[in-house]
């Protein structure tokens, strides 16, 4: 399957785009992201010189699910912000009607890098009931 990532920096209005990643290489753009570092970059700026969280977005082109890793909280003590985004028919109307959401999205705050590496793992998977279930 071929995924797209994109990297959001804090400082910059414009997203990075990062171009199309192999599968076995996305745990490795998690990880090599210096997620503290860049919370400590932010400290001491006002909201004004800040345009994001920093945050790593991960899409499959094929299936168009995709995930989007933000941190906030202190360089010593942070947590992420994950958003799971995919196109998803959707009930209206008390049920009546139906459309499709090409960008379905829900989110889950307060997660650790284990359960982000979990959730990873699954979209190479395409385990979408775990994502599903865990980030409503």
């Amino acid at each position: 399957m071929k995924y797209r990532a994109s990297f959001c920096d804090p400082f910059q209005k414009d997203i990075i785009e990062l171009g199309d990643v192999a599968g076995d290489d996305i745990i490795g753009e998690f990880k090599k992201v210096r997620w503290s570092t860049w919370l400590r970059s932010m400290e001491n700026k006002s909201d004004a010189e800040i345009c994001y969280s920093p945050s790593l977005e991960i899409e499959n082109k094929e299936t168009r699910h995709g995930l989007n890793i933000s941190v906030m909280g202190s360089p010593e003590n942070y947590e992420f912000y994950v958003f799971y985004k995919r196109p998803k028919l959707v009930k209206r109307f008390f049920g009546f009607k139906e459309k499709m959401d090409e960008n379905y999205l829900t989110d889950v705050k307060g997660q650790t890098e284990q359960d982000v590496l979990e959730y990873l793992h699954a979209l190479l998977k395409n385990d979408v009931d775990l994502l599903d279930a865990r980030i409503k």
